[in-house]
């Protein structure tokens, strides 16, 4: 076999990176000669800081889960408590038409069986909603509420002083602590001038 004579490699013209870490400028002194000299002097030193900021870490992300389950308990139980809003929200509408049918039976006919049935299903549902914690807000003759009533129109009236709700035209309801639906109302203006 025939042996290759070694030529010597070409030198490029990179720097050398340990000669520049060992070279830092005497100014500033990097981060990592300070830890070196910390553990030179005393490694006992320099390993107590570190545990002393990993029991830090530790703490702070125990506490940081221990809120958020509490965070996720709470959404949990706040989901549980109003997951039937949205079908009480459309059980609302057809408790609205089933009064404007009461009342078209009532301009009938006050004394027929239709009517007597009516009420007693309007009663019996108003029940069921009312146990399931829906609640219908009082609005006539009460004084104006932007966080439970939507003013639809203004009128004047020598009856009611101003802002006093005259007339409701839609009824609001609330879930238990929530408002569902805001009532449509006319307000008072006042006595005409």
């Amino acid at each position: 076999m025939k042996k290759i004579p070694v030529t010597e490699s070409k030198q490029t013209n990179k720097p050398d990176l340990a000669k520049e870490r060992s070279t830092s400028s005497p100014d500033k002194p990097s981060a990592s000669s300070e830890v070196d000299q910390v553990e030179a002097e005393d490694p006992m030193a320099g390993l107590q800081a570190d545990l002393d900021r990993f029991r830090d870490l530790a703490l702070r992300s125990q506490a940081d889960f221990e809120n958020y389950k509490k965070r996720c308990a709470r959404e949990k139980e706040e989901a549980i408590k109003y997951a039937n809003s949205s079908l009480l929200e459309r059980l609302v509408a057809i408790v609205d038409n089933f009064e404007l049918g009461l009342s078209a039976a009532r301009e009938q006919s006050e004394s027929s069986p239709i009517h007597s049935g009516m009420i007693l299903v309007f009663k019996q549902l108003n029940d069921f909603l009312a146990e399931n914690g829906l609640q219908p807000i009082e609005a006539i003759d009460r004084k104006f509420d932007p966080n439970l009533h939507e003013a639809i129109a203004h009128e004047s009236s020598e009856e009611f002083p101003e802002g006093t709700v005259i007339r409701q035209t839609r009824r609001g309801y609330r879930f238990k602590d929530r408002l569902l639906r805001p009532s449509s109302v006319v307000v008072s203006s006042g006595p005409a001038s």
